[in-house]
């Protein structure tokens, strides 16, 4: 008999198969990254990282259009490397996988709540694995921390508010805002 339960394990099941996916060349990224601000400045990679994420935004819109465009990309191994790669080099230049990682679960057509759960736990593991490479280079101080812990409960806010909006979103509104707020994401690091 199928369970609720069963579902949620081939749910989470699923959900690691992505995140582990992601994860060797995210770390790679990192540390490519990492090497990177050590060289230039970040502010150079900006823009360069705005514009990716923009195009990969209005690919994804198109795709949205006609699903049959590109279908098989999504799910082959290279296109899980290149995401990953440029989610580990915008996670470390610019903290701006984020919109990176919605892309690229939105390009796999997870639903909504699988993906939240992917992305919970990839960048939870990959900002785990960035901790050495920010203290290195200085991004983690004792002031850092402190403005940390003063945020804590707004964290702590956003999440209970995120989690209530979820359930709410219908699927595809849910789709089209991640796509805009990556757009966003994306001009920010352009202009600035």
């Amino acid at each position: 008999m199928y369970s609720v339960e069963t579902a949620a394990r081939t749910n989470a099941k699923s959900l690691w198969t992505y995140v582990r996916r992601m994860l060797p060349p995210a770390c790679l990224g990192v540390i490519a990254g990492a090497l990177l601000m050590r060289r230039i400045s970040n502010d150079a990679f900006r823009p360069v990282i705005g514009w990716i994420i923009l195009a990969l935004t209005m690919l994804q819109i198109l795709r949205m259009q006609r699903p049959d465009w590109f279908e098989a990309v999504p799910h082959s191994r290279w296109f899980a490397w290149s995401m990953g790669l440029l989610a580990g080099i915008t996670t470390m230049l610019a903290n701006a996988a984020g919109p990176v990682f919605a892309i690229y679960c939105l390009a796999l057509a997870l639903p909504k709540l699988e993906m939240v759960g992917t992305n919970a736990w990839f960048f939870f593991i990959i900002n785990s694995y960035k901790v050495p490479f920010s203290a290195g280079l200085g991004l983690i101080r004792p002031d850092t921390l402190l403005l940390n812990a003063v945020l804590a409960p707004v964290v702590v806010a956003g999440v209970l508010g995120g989690r209530w909006l979820v359930y709410r979103l219908p699927q595809r509104v849910f789709d089209y805002l991640l796509l805009g707020f990556a757009a966003v994401a994306a001009l920010r690091l352009i202009v600035m």
